[in-house]
């Protein structure tokens, strides 16, 4: 009885081994075409015209935030980059800041 369950469980062990090894085998093959594929297409380099800097930006850090740009998005154009005004972000800072006395978690009245 012991033996019949030992031969049934090397059964079940070897078949789980011959189905992992067909996966994997699969998975390799799978991965060698797509990346046949992917070798095969030749890569698009965008083109166009560079963007007009504005004043007080560098050179340098246009072309670094292009290059950083392309590479995680994709080929897109930057139309500008300038100083950002933060008029509302000191309003909603002073807003959060009172001190005047009041119930708590209610703010000021």
């Amino acid at each position: 009885m012991i033996t019949a369950a030992i031969l049934k469980a090397l059964q079940v062990y070897g078949i789980a081994i011959v189905i992992s090894a067909l996966v994997a085998v699969l998975i390799k093959v799978l991965v060698g075409m797509t990346s046949r594929f992917e070798k095969s297409r030749a890569p698009e380099v965008p083109t166009g015209t560079v963007c007009p800097v504005g004043l007080g930006v560098p050179d340098e850090d246009v072309a670094a935030l292009s290059a950083a740009i392309f590479v995680a998005i994709g080929p897109h154009r930057i139309l500008h980059i300038a100083p950002t005004h933060h008029g509302w972000a000191a309003g909603a800072r002073a807003t959060q800041h009172t001190h005047t006395p009041g119930p708590a978690g209610r703010g000021p009245r």
